[in-house]
């Protein structure tokens, strides 16, 4: 029965990639070029990731300040933006807290703050097209470094391709995007509701 990419199924696709014999386990007795596929690994799934797709994204996320009326943002916040009730407020941020441009100061004086958050999940954590995008990335990437073998480079690159264009149709899917989420689109398609000036008819 086929399952989701596992850390250590990505490890060994990269450790393949370069010729080398596949591992048991990626928590003990890890050799040299295992390290480095796993650092290349971690690394290239925060870039990905810092992108912000709809599996790693909330919005409308509420903060809270703690009892210094600040608000200290979590190590796996990767980016975030005021939003909602919240969006006019010039917050952004700084030493890993919530600075307040127009006061600047780190005191935050809202009982809540909306956000919209991008987090860093996690490689067990996120969907199967992530999965397999960062690792074929990370493969290409650690090959690059470890053996610079031009046609190796060209192959992993059409893969690589290829399976960013798959996580861009999920991302499609479960996003449900609508041309009517943009009102300057939907207000063409209103016209139903359309009730003109009297006096530009005069």
């Amino acid at each position: 029965m086929a399952t989701v990419t596992t850390k250590l199924e990505a490890v060994n696709t990269m450790m393949t990639s370069i010729g080398e014999t596949p591992v048991n386990s990626i928590t003990s007795s890890t050799t040299t070029d295992v390290s480095i596929a796993i650092q290349i690994l971690d690394n290239v799934s925060r870039e990905v990731q810092s992108v912000g797709w709809h599996f790693n994204t909330d919005t409308r996320y509420k903060l809270t300040p703690n009892s210094s009326n600040q608000i200290e943002l979590a190590a796996n916040i990767l980016r975030i933006d005021t939003s909602g009730a919240s969006a006019s407020k010039d917050y952004v941020e700084r030493a890993r807290k919530f600075w307040d441009r127009t006061n600047h100061t780190y005191t935050i004086t809202d009982a809540t703050v909306e956000t919209d958050i991008v987090w860093y999940l996690e490689f067990t954590e996120i969907p199967e097209a992530a999965r397999r995008y960062i690792t074929i990335r990370a493969s290409r990437i650690f090959q690059d470094r470890m053996l610079a073998s031009d046609t190796l480079h060209k192959f992993h690159q059409v893969d690589e391709v290829q399976a960013l264009a798959v996580l861009k149709e999920s991302e499609g899917d479960t996003r449900d995007h609508s041309i009517f989420d943009n009102y300057s689109v939907y207000s063409v398609t209103d016209r139903d509701n359309y009730q003109p000036n009297k006096s530009t008819l005069d």
